[in-house]
């Protein structure tokens, strides 16, 4: 699709719009759409992009613990002034001010001693044993704050994909070494890198992914095209098109949206206000064009914001749940869990999008602090059980949509900066490269884990991990071919997944069997 609007695709935004504006006779008819909403579930398809801004440290979210693997990792990570090694799958929790008979040290509330055993999982297909690991079968856990997500796993609605990160071509150890291949701009950078996750180019890049397949399939949206790509967290390079524009939604009680003075009936007393204050702020006569655009942009908004909230007071949608109280498992007391909040408002919108017209749709939502270079022990464990919950959360409210499961429907997957260094730097971790991520969804072949695992340790005491550089792991999947393979269950095809991820062809695999 060219850079420019072509006329077609105009013409629909054009009548979106126009639909927008009516706000009230478009309230009306939501009544008689009622009786049809949620009766069956049409031909729809929604991702939603999980970002974890910072950088999670994968390291602690999925492991391996067959024996070899995992004294790699805990001689590695029982080690500073506040290790971060997590206790092995079984093991009891140790009362805060006992001395724990694993580490020898006092248990307090911050530390891996009181929290218990890593929770084991299972995968389907057993891994690969990749070189350098002296295992007859490798075997994996969970961190023991994603008891959610563990039941996910079990239940083979959510699939782990293994050591992934932005690659320009496949990469060994002694290609990185040597330069002898091109490697991804700017590594290591959290602008950059967030970036390259969502657009597949360094900071400055115009468009995403996200938005480039909400491009090619806004006109399944009809008249609704506005509401292709959402954002539940701000703005996102990642939902940005060439042609669609990112919706950008709040997380707040009802209404979904509000525009001062627009969506009450009076102002100052009079009931002609609302309507005088519209048509000042919406008045596109002027012959300063910047005036006349943003005046076209906030008739937009209004007139979004009226049908939305009124798709919003549908029984269909008031019954989408709240998202429970969540408790943080550290220090026991209820915290808000911005992210489950996120997801609520994604799973309302789903279940307007038959009021809406709309068939295809692309979200994001994220969740920040993940970049743990100190007091790792104190920040990652909540993190993670916060995903744990809201996924969880999210997956329950997609299953009963008006009576209608709705989550083969939709596929939710996470993507963060990059992964954290394998090694400690005395109580955290520091920028590294590929990472662990989470796929969820009634299409997603769950219960199992997807790429190749890659060996773990260290490069000390003569052993040499291949996957290794720095503290870092060479990627062994692309983001290219996690997109991609997204972006085919999604409905674009062939030839345009070569136009999005250009770099796609250098890997043998195109897509991968997760979905």
């Amino acid at each position: 699709m060219s850079g420019t609007m072509d006329r077609r695709h105009l013409l629909r935004l054009g009548g979106a719009m126009g639909l927008l504006g009516a706000g009230a006779p478009f309230a009306l008819q939501l009544a008689a759409a009622g009786s049809a909403a949620g009766q069956s579930a049409p031909d729809y398809r929604a991702l939603v992009c999980v970002f974890l801004f910072g950088g999670n440290d994968a390291h602690n979210m999925v492991l391996a613990t067959d024996q070899d693997s995992w004294t790699r990792y805990f001689n590695t990570r029982n080690t500073g002034t506040d290790p971060i090694a997590l206790m092995s799958a079984g093991t009891p929790p140790t009362p805060v001010g006992q001395t724990s008979p694993v580490t020898g040290r006092v248990s307090d509330l911050l530390s891996p001693e009181a929290w218990g055993g890593v929770l084991p999982i299972t995968p389907r297909t057993a891994q690969r044993i990749p070189e350098g690991t002296n295992a007859a079968q490798r075997t994996f856990a969970l961190h023991p704050f994603m008891a959610p997500v563990q039941s996910l796993f079990n239940s083979g609605r959510l699939a782990v994909l293994a050591n992934v990160g932005t690659l320009i071509q496949p990469t060994s150890k002694a290609q990185y070494q040597a330069r002898s291949v091109t490697l991804p701009s700017s590594l290591f950078s959290h602008n950059d890198q967030q970036s390259t996750w969502q657009a597949l180019s360094q900071e400055g890049a115009r468009t995403g992914w996200g938005g480039r397949f909400a491009d090619l399939m806004a006109s399944m949206n009809g008249t609704s095209t506005l509401f292709t790509a959402v954002s539940a967290a701000g703005n996102a390079v990642f939902l940005s098109g060439q042609s669609v524009v990112q919706y950008q939604l709040s997380t707040g009680a009802q209404p979904a949206v509000v525009i001062s003075s627009q969506q009450g009936s009076t102002l100052f007393g009079s009931s002609q206000g609302p309507a005088a204050v519209r048509s000042l702020i919406t008045d596109t006569s002027a012959a300063n064009n910047f005036a006349a655009d943003y005046a076209t942009t906030v008739g937009r908004s209004i007139g979004a914001a009226s049908t939305v909230n009124a798709a919003f007071t549908q029984q269909i949608v008031t019954g989408v749940p709240t998202a429970p109280a969540y408790t943080n498992q550290l220090l026991q007391r209820v915290e808000t869990n911005s992210l489950a909040l996120q997801l609520q408002t994604v799973a309302r919108m789903i279940a307007a999008s038959q009021i809406l017209g709309v068939r295809r749709q692309v979200f994001f939502v994220s969740l920040g602090g993940w970049d743990t270079h100190d007091q790792q022990n104190a920040v990652q464990p909540n993190l993670l059980a916060k995903v744990a919950h809201a996924l969880s959360y999210f997956d329950g409210a997609l299953s009963n949509i008006g009576g209608v499961d709705r989550r083969s429907q939709v596929t939710t997957f996470t993507a963060s900066d990059f992964g954290r260094s394998f090694t400690t730097n005395s109580d955290g971790t520091d920028h590294a490269w590929g990472a662990h991520h989470l796929i969820m969804g009634g299409a997603v072949n769950g219960g199992d884990i997807y790429g190749q695992y890659p060996t773990l340790g260290a490069d000390v005491n003569g052993f040499n991990n291949p996957d290794n550089v720095g503290g870092a792991l060479i990627p062994t999947t692309s983001v290219d071919q996690y997109g991609a393979t997204l972006g085919r269950w999604f409905g674009v095809s062939d030839a345009d997944i070569d136009v999005i991820f250009p770099r796609v062809r250098n890997f043998n695999t195109r897509y991968l069997n997760f979905v």
